[in-house]
């Protein structure tokens, strides 16, 4: 008889901030094990994204600061300095698709907004 060995990968989750401090439709930034995190509340729901703050275009931590908006029913945020679009779900760049960014998976729990790297 042969056993199959299963592997469970513990998640750690790390606590950021209430969900009440991200407004609607704007971004926060959050340094999440040694990176920094770009996190996304969109709509007045308890709906959060979480994709990497680095913004490979203009060499700059800002896509927290960026836009957040829809391309043809896709959730995006554009990038305040060279305004390239970035599905918040995949992390891929609308404009150039050879071009995409880290995504990380995010909860929220009891109101607290976590993430996950």
């Amino acid at each position: 008889m042969v056993q199959a060995l299963v592997r469970e990968t513990s998640k750690i989750w790390v606590d950021i901030c209430s969900l009440e401090a991200i407004a609607p439709n704007m971004g926060v930034c959050a340094l999440v094990e040694g990176q920094q995190v770009a996190i996304f509340r969109v709509g007045s729901e308890d709906e959060v994204f979480a994709i990497s703050n680095y913004d490979p275009f203009s060499k700059a931590f800002v896509l927290s600061r960026g836009i957040v908006g829809d391309r043809k029913g896709i959730l995006k945020v554009a990038s305040p300095i060279y305004k390239q679009n970035f599905n918040l779900l995949t992390g891929q760049c609308l404009d150039d698709e050879a071009v995409s960014i880290p995504t990380y998976q995010v909860r929220v729990v009891e109101g607290r907004v976590q993430v996950s790297v």
